[in-house]
């Protein structure tokens, strides 16, 4: 009786969350080891699910990082990066693009499966990029342009889930390799996103890595810059800290960062007074 009482609360709690939340545009830029392991894919597909049937209207962009590794090895490709960027020659690209191709059908197979609605979306069709300014040392790494947000409004509209990939395509005509956690802060911000949500491998930014009690649940623009100066937010964190910069500005109201590894975390930090990660406010 008490866990069918503490359910109740947990429902009543959501519901005003619910209501606020409803039709309204949610980006989850969805990878690390949520995307890797089945059994926490499904769950934070499952929280997506959610969303979409409580009449949110959920965007996916997802990375796939672990299993381009991966497909890189098969191939005999060295993974390299620079500033967190992989350098992408002309094999490289291929194989992302596949690696890319299988992740996305995947995540829509498995979210059909789960009860929701859930269509492709090849990042190149909706997204324009030019080529970064470091070209010579990256290679075919785009910096986004343009997004073709009616056509991912469109899709949200009929109540389906788009999934899409982090690819662009160049004003060449050449598909171009993206930080995932960039091209969903546009993405966010070209649909007046309500939220953005970054699901990572950590509980968010802590004071002390080595702490854990030291978690900040709130952190503004300014607080974020001079945690990066005083090196508090490490390398690894910056790429990520920076999209929510970036679609802070762009008009996007909050961005969360969470552990897509936890069961339920996008439900628990979107839809709970306390939350569980550390969410990004102007």
């Amino acid at each position: 009786m008490e866990d069918a009482i503490r359910k109740t609360e947990i429902l009543i709690e959501a519901l005003p969350y619910i209501k606020k939340f409803q039709e309204k545009v949610i980006v989850v830029k969805y990878g690390g080891s949520a995307l890797t392991n089945r059994k926490k894919r499904l769950r934070a597909l499952e929280d997506i699910v959610f969303m979409s049937l409580a009449g949110m209207r959920p965007v996916i962009v997802h990375g796939g990082g672990p299993y381009i590794n991966k497909k890189f090895k098969k191939n005999k490709l060295k993974a390299q990066f620079i500033d967190g960027l992989r350098v992408t020659g002309e094999k490289e690209i291929k194989v992302i693009k596949e690696a890319l191709s299988n992740i996305n059908r995947r995540i829509v197979k498995e979210i059909r499966s789960l009860g929701g609605k859930a269509q492709r979306v090849a990042g190149r069709k909706v997204i324009k990029v030019r080529r970064h300014r470091n070209f010579k040392e990256l290679g075919y790494v785009g910096e986004i342009t343009y997004v073709n947000s009616g056509r991912v409004e469109s899709i949200c509209a009929r109540e389906i889930i788009p999934v899409i990939s982090p690819l662009g395509l160049g004003r060449d005509g050449h598909i171009y390799n993206i930080n995932a956690d960039q091209a969903s802060a546009y993405i966010a911000k070209s649909l007046s996103a309500e939220k953005l949500a970054l699901l990572t491998n950590v509980e968010g930014i802590y004071r002390d890595e080595k702490d854990a009690s030291s978690l900040i649940s709130t952190l503004t623009k300014g607080r974020v810059r001079t945690l990066i100066k005083k090196g508090i937010i490490g390398s690894g964190m910056i790429p990520k800290v920076k999209a929510c910069m970036s679609a802070i500005d762009g008009g996007v109201k909050k961005v969360h960062i969470v552990n897509g590894s936890l069961p339920h975390a996008l439900l628990l930090e979107i839809f709970t007074d306390e939350g569980i990660g550390t969410e990004v406010i102007k």
